[in-house]
């Protein structure tokens, strides 16, 4: 097939061949199965490094954090109470490190991209700071909508069965230790577009597909919400499962923009 020339009888460049010769030569510039290894040993360091960065900004305030996580755990009609002499110094350090990946969220999400980024076109890399940006916000979203509503709504159903007989006192270790998984838990959940996002990329979910499974993610979401919230009260459920289907419903339109589009069949 011959190229197609210009008006001055030299080849064009078509936009289509520069892409894929472009593609090209990133294939050829990815590393090694080894070379990923070390990459990602690297980026768990660089990780690690920006954890215990924040970590000395914490420490700074860390008598302040201690009241304040006491006073907050306190406040559902609970005694703290610790068992062991150095109960009350992993709580703290506990708290700590917490706050500190918390703060170094963005660094961390950071090193991820720069993880991936190495197996992703020249066009795919220039969505790092949206990347960055939109899971930094969604992960410290869930911690700040498990922070305020789900682990109180949680402690005080379970602090409910307390009577003149009975008193909930939870140790240092068990409640914060709930916490903190719980934190975890749900700034991962908040994850979804994104992760909906690159399967879509990779054609392995499609907006259609998922619209069509509605009725079955809607029903998982309220299991997980009855689980997560083992009460019979419906707007503590409700207050659990709306932020998830809301999450569903906009991955539904991140497939949609971003999913992988069918070639049109060539003539």
């Amino acid at each position: 097939m011959t190229s197609p020339t210009s008006a001055g009888g030299g080849p064009t460049v078509v936009s289509g061949e520069f892409d894929e010769a472009e593609d090209q030569l990133d294939d050829r510039s990815r590393m090694s199965f080894l070379d990923h290894l070390d990459e990602l040993r690297r980026r768990i360091l660089y990780a690690l490094y920006a954890v215990l960065a924040c970590g000395v900004i914490v420490i700074y305030y860390i008598d302040n954090l201690f009241n304040y996580a006491t006073a907050y755990f306190g406040q559902f009609n609970a005694k703290l109470i610790y068992t062991e002499m150095t109960d009350g110094f992993a709580f703290e350090m506990k708290m700590g490190i917490l706050c500190a990946v918390l703060m170094a969220s963005p660094f961390i999400f950071a090193q991820v991209w720069f993880f991936v980024a190495p197996g992703l076109y020249s066009k795919e890399k220039r969505l790092a700071l949206p990347f960055i940006t939109a899971s930094t916000l969604l992960f410290l979203t869930g911690a700040w909508f498990c922070h305020f509503y789900a682990f109180p709504s949680m402690v005080t159903f379970f602090g409910g069965f307390q009577n003149e007989h009975v008193v909930m006192m939870p140790s240092l270790s068990n409640i914060s230790g709930f916490y903190v998984k719980m934190i975890l838990g749900f700034g991962a959940v908040f994850q979804m577009p994104l992760l909906v996002l690159v399967l879509a990329r990779f054609g392995i979910v499609s907006a259609r597909f998922m619209i069509r499974q509605f009725k079955f993610a809607f029903l998982i979401i309220f299991i997980l919400a009855a689980i997560i919230t083992p009460s019979s009260d419906i707007p503590n459920q409700l207050m659990i499962a709306a932020p998830m289907l809301v999450l569903y419903i906009l991955s539904i339109g991140v497939a949609w923009l971003f999913g992988k589009k069918k070639k049109p069949q060539e003539v």
